[in-house]
């Protein structure tokens, strides 16, 4: 009779404790305190990079927006795989979240590529306002259609500036066959070699190696990046030629954000919105501080008028005739034109 007692105390002190752990939602219905979301997130790039800066912003914002319900946990340098890889893995809800240059993302949706033509915007504003228009929104959708994947906001890349290992470039002559890493994507091939260089498809993970024992002798980036993944340890020369402007994308994976309650999809979105115009300018700061960071490493950095972007851009032309069929002649120009 007493082990009855105890039996049935110790199970009304379960209830209670029970109890304890238990909160009203803001509907007024009773949920658990411990469902706590935990989203794992991929950067291609290093920690204290612009990509860091716009995922920091959004990690705030969701845990502030949850009260600590949703968490964000962030993996640098590629630890998940390259920018297609983690696309892939979100695509079939193995990896929850990453961040990505449009360069990936012509894959699924071709449309994007279109990002990688030359010349394409004017500068920083232009370039936001395209993004933040229907254009972005429509290629939004097209995306999560085919590769199951939900872009929640379009951050930048700003300019790609090329750096090499060879020689000062200031007219499209002097990339004359150098091996000029390009991601996998055939806009870019076919710009590169317009120039008369040598394109290589090579995955981001691969780049510094290649660089370092000289399988590729050049590549593009913005400044911040080459001066984050310490490219001025095997490159020496930076042209700021204002040949190639990307987005960059902060991503959800399709079936993840569908398992979320609408409360916590609603915050995501939300944090994403929020983290917009602080990734932006987090970029413009940092790109125009790692000019004087990547002088000071010993990098000779020709600025853009300096160089003969004329000379580039008439190569380029025939990568437009190819293109703009593909893509829409009016499409294209109402991009240029926005």
């Amino acid at each position: 009779m007493k082990f009855f007692k105890g039996y049935v105390l110790i199970v009304a002190l379960v209830l209670v404790l029970a109890g304890c752990n238990k909160e009203a939602s803001s509907d007024g219905n009773v949920s658990a305190a411990t469902d706590k979301v935990t989203l794992d997130i991929s950067l291609s790039l290093a920690e204290g990079s612009f990509a860091d800066v716009g995922v920091q912003k959004f990690k705030e914002e969701l845990e502030k927006l949850s009260d600590g319900e949703i968490e964000l946990k962030v993996y640098y340098n590629n630890t998940f795989g390259g920018e297609r890889e983690v696309i892939e893995m979100m695509g079939i809800n193995s990896l929850a979240m990453a961040t990505s240059s449009s360069g990936a993302l012509g894959t699924w949706t071709q449309e994007f590529n279109m990002f990688d033509l030359p010349y394409l915007f004017r500068d920083h504003e232009h370039a936001y306002k395209v993004f933040d228009s229907e254009i972005g929104e429509e290629l939004a959708a097209k995306f999560e259609e085919s590769a199951n994947v939900k872009i929640l906001s379009y951050w930048t890349a700003g300019y790609r500036y090329l750096s090499n290992s060879i020689k000062p470039v200031k007219h499209v002559s002097d990339v004359a066959g150098m091996k000029q890493r390009v991601q996998e994507n055939q806009v870019q091939i076919d710009t590169w070699k317009a120039y008369g260089a040598n394109p290589t498809p090579m995955a981001w993970t691969e780049v510094f190696t290649g660089l370092q024992q000289g399988v590729i002798d050049s590549q593009s980036n913005p400044l911040d990046s080459i001066n984050t993944m310490k490219f001025y340890e095997v490159q020496k020369y930076v042209s700021k030629l204002p040949e190639l402007y990307q987005p960059y994308l902060l991503m959800i994976s399709k079936p993840k954000f569908d398992s979320l309650s609408k409360e916590h999809q609603e915050i995501v979105l939300q944090a994403a919105a929020n983290s917009v115009d602080h990734a932006r300018k987090g970029f413009e700061k940092l790109d125009e501080e790692a000019t004087e960071i990547l002088k000071e490493k010993g990098m000779e950095i020709l600025e853009t008028d300096e160089i003969d972007v004329d000379s580039f851009k008439e190569r380029a032309e025939s990568v437009y005739e190819k293109w703009a069929p593909e893509f829409g002649v009016e499409f294209i120009e109402k991009v240029r034109n926005f």
